[in-house]
């Protein structure tokens, strides 16, 4: 025990014992040093503790030796000299496991505690260095030299003291352990040596600061030690106080809220009004048993009440379990709208929206007729819109659920990357929320809206989990009448919901999700059915949206036609409306200005409204050329032209393919190499000319990715047209994969592809035999505009294509030996 506070114990009873005791030690005389110094003494080991000089500190001993010399010492009136024990572990102390320096202390009566040890009060006289054991046994005594300190101080060591003095200022007010009077002590100390030793005993620093201390004699070198130490005390008291504030604060923070509640709710009791918590508690149940839940929820949500009413109404959780309670509370269980059954109904409100869209029409209506017949029917269709963009997707939901009487909701699914956007985040996560498929169904407010997902092909997939594969529950029949929300964590039923999907393409979505979707297509537009939706619906919805509906404006024909034709290009007819809205914006600003507006938009206004042409038709361009053929592709945007070149150079047989064309399109054009040597002789292309020739075949456009088998016959056929020198049709544009043995085999995305064709001014469409079955899906003006010419074979597409005359001498390099044939003739 060695608490350097206890000399400045407000007790009185103890400070009157203290001082009696104190007293005793004052009576015990110092050793009288010899003429050199010297002096001799009994030795008292000190461990777990550093005694300096005059300053008074109780101890305990509990060795017999200690007790032996303590005894002693007192018998004869005697000081005795403190050895601190380098390592305070060590039970019986060698002479090398003490301190060099040690201090002659007086030592009061001893008493006996009650554990068998003595206590007794020592007071530290002054430092004395240890020359010599002289006995060991019963008790160590030492021959010591006195060490004299200096008892004034020079400037220099006057200003340290004055900086010591005023650390510890601080230190004593940061520190509630220090009484206010050690420093009123400090001040009235003059010794330097006495100061250090003074401060060194107050704070709480560790044992081997202390012994380092003790063994320094200079009095200036320890005051600058301390100085150190007090500076690095405050520092970590300052720290320690203002975290002590700050938790204050907080409490306090607390506390008067708990005040202030417990005031406003007895002023509420008094009012009648009752507590607030309580009230929601009880707003809460009335609203739990008045909702139609199912027994699953309505046993959670009972749970989940209890559980709130036995919290505290600042506990942090009491949010999380309102804010549960209201998602299910808020979620339209049983909630539904009555479907309108009337087929002429929906089919009238269909056409009025929307212009053509055969198919899925006719889709809606069977659902509503069959529904008419069987209207307990649970199983609701999972619709699959897939086509171009702006073909009316999108919109023709919302008309679909007008015509069936619902809610419409829609939900973009573009970009979502994370499966908890579908499934929603567990409660265990601050600031947990349902998935968009809950939310959704909270916004709808009923049972069986028309759910839209749109961009379900734009879904993406990483570290956070699939969003794709979350769907399957949710848009398969069989499993979706008990979907769970990972933040619900009960059953929800979906199965009353109709979901409709739009998509601009199959390619990205899973396979196990695309065959739980009925797959429904749209196709680009042709230029007839453009002109009729822009009469029908855009022309009046943009002068209506820009001030010139009742200005008596109208389009002509023509004009609608020079928009389609130059300014769009496109198989949807957003930008078609873009373009008409630009065109009226330009009348509207003219009304503004009070100028003279033209009544009527004639083609000539068109290109002064929109500026130049944009678009040209492909065949006004064109010609009839060698190696140049035009092949037909299929993108996300609908159909396009694409145009295979070839050039033959003199060369080493080698073959080149350029505009970023993949492995798929890289082999057919080998088939097509192949099978053109392998017709040489018919075609009178001599054999030794691949070996003499290089073959570059290009597809323009270079900065888009190409792909795919249907561009064979392109290729082959312009391959031919480069040897054989006869040029290529230019209104002739063709599709179908090519085999080795020039057989024609079907390919996919016929309508787009015959429509972007009859978009581009082709008059003959050459396809394969095999995708006749698929021209029941293109629009009759276009089938009556085009020449549609199926082949199954290579030779049927060379009949059709390419012309039998030959426009440009075929390149036909001569080897050496032809050379040395012709000078020998």
């Amino acid at each position: 025990m060695n608490n350097p506070n206890d000399w400045f114990e407000e007790d009185e009873n103890f400070n009157l014992a203290l001082s009696q005791r104190t007293e005793e030690l004052y009576r015990v005389p110092n050793m009288e040093p010899s003429a050199d110094g010297i002096i001799e003494a009994l030795v008292l080991p000190l461990r777990d503790m550093v005694v300096f000089p005059r300053m008074v500190s109780p101890i305990f001993v509990g060795r017999e030796s200690s007790i032996l010399a303590l005894q002693e010492a007192q018998t004869r009136n005697q000081t005795v000299i403190g050895l601190t024990q380098s390592d305070a572990d060590i039970e019986e102390p060698g002479l090398k496991d003490f301190l060099p320096i040690g201090v002659e202390m007086a030592v009061g009566r001893l008493l006996s505690m009650p554990d068998g040890s003595s206590s007794a009060l020592v007071q530290g006289r002054r430092r004395v260095q240890i020359l010599e054991f002289l006995r060991v046994k019963p008790f160590i005594k030492v021959r010591a030299r006195v060490i004299v300190e200096p008892t004034t101080a020079d400037r220099q060591t006057q200003a340290l003291m004055r900086s010591v003095l005023d650390l510890f200022e601080g230190v004593v007010q940061l520190d509630r352990s220090i009484p206010e009077e050690a420093h009123l002590f400090a001040m009235n100390i003059a010794e330097p040596g006495w100061l250090a030793d003074m401060i060194s005993t107050s704070l709480s620093f560790t044992l081997q600061q202390k012994q380092n201390l003790l063994i320094t004699p200079d009095p200036r070198a320890r005051l600058v030690a301390v100085n150190k130490a007090l500076a690095e005390e405050t520092d970590v008291l300052e720290l320690e106080d203002e975290i002590h504030s700050r938790v204050q604060n907080e409490v306090d923070k607390s506390q008067r809220e708990f005040y202030l509640r417990e005031q406003m709710k007895q002023i509420q009791n008094e009012l009648g009004e009752g507590d607030v918590f309580t009230r929601e508690a009880g707003d809460l149940k009335s609203r739990l048993e008045k909702a139609a839940l199912p027994d699953e929820a309505r046993k959670v949500a009972m749970k989940e009440l209890e559980r709130l009413n036995q919290m505290p109404p600042m506990a942090p959780e009491v949010g999380i379990i309102r804010t549960y309670l209201d998602w299910i509370l808020d979620l339209p269980w049983a909630t539904m709208t009555e479907d309108n059954l009337d087929v002429k109904n929906a089919s009238r409100i269909l056409d009025r929206d929307h212009y053509g869209l055969k198919k899925p029409k006719d889709r809606i209506l069977e659902y509503i007729a069959v529904r008419s017949l069987k209207p307990k029917k649970e199983r609701q269709p999972i619709l699959c819109f897939v086509g171009p963009p702006g073909t009316g997707k999108t919109s023709l939901g919302r008309s679909i659920a007008e015509a069936l009487g619902r809610k419409f909701v829609r939900v973009s699914l573009g970009g979502v990357r994370d499966e908890a956007e579908i499934r929603g985040h567990r409660r265990t996560y601050i600031g947990a929320l349902p998935g968009r498929i809950l939310q959704t169904m909270k916004r709808a407010g009923t049972a069986n809206p028309l759910f839209m997902l749109d961009e379900i092909d734009k879904l993406y997939s990483d570290f956070r989990g699939d969003p794709a594969s979350a769907l399957l529950e949710v848009l398969d029949p069989e499993q979706n009448n008990s979907f769970s929300d990972h933040y619900l964590e009960l059953p929800f039923d979906l199965s009353k919901v109709m979901f409709v999907t739009t998509a601009n393409y199959l390619g990205p979505i899973p396979p196990a999700l695309l065959d739980r979707l009925e797959v429904i297509e749209f196709s680009g537009y042709i230029e007839e059915e453009k002109l009729a939706i822009s009469e029908k619906y855009l022309i009046p919805r943009q002068f209506e949206e820009n001030g010139i509906d009742t200005l008596g404006v109208n389009f002509e024909t023509q004009s609608l036609q020079k928009i389609i034709r130059e300014y769009t290009f496109e198989a949807g007819v957003r930008n078609l409306e873009r373009e008409i809205g630009r065109s009226c914006r330009k009348i509207a600003r003219t009304k503004a200005e009070g100028k003279k507006y033209p009544e009527t938009i004639t083609p000539d206004l068109i290109e002064k409204f929109l500026g130049p042409p944009q678009f040209f038709l492909t065949q006004a361009e064109r010609k009839d050329e060698v190696g140049v053929g035009a092949g037909l592709a299929w993108t996300e945007n609908g159909g396009e032209i694409m145009f295979v070149e070839v050039a033959v150079l003199e060369g080493k047989g080698g073959v080149q393919i350029t505009g970023q064309v993949g492995d798929v399109m890289q082999e057919s054009a080998q088939a097509g190499l192949s099978y053109l040597k392998s017709r040489a002789a018919a075609l009178n292309i001599p054999n030794e000319v691949f070996d003499r020739v290089d073959i570059h075949l290009h597809l323009p456009e270079g900065g888009i990715p190409k792909d795919g088998p249907s561009a064979g016959i392109t290729m082959s056929t312009a391959l031919i047209s480069a040897f054989t020198g006869r040029p290529i049709f230019k209104d002739v544009a063709m599709t179908g994969e090519i085999t080795l043995r020039g057989r024609v085999l079907p390919i996919g995305g016929l309508r787009e592809k015959v429509l972007a064709a009859h978009r581009a001014g082709i008059k003959t469409v050459i396809i394969p035999e095999r995708n006749v079955k698929d021209l029941v899906d293109i629009p009759k003006q276009v089938q009556k505009d085009l020449k549609i010419m199926p082949v199954n074979h290579m030779d049927q597409v060379l009949e059709i294509a390419l012309s039998k005359e030959v426009s440009v001498e075929p390149l036909r390099p001569k080897g050496k030996k032809d050379d040395n044939e012709d000078e020998q003739n």
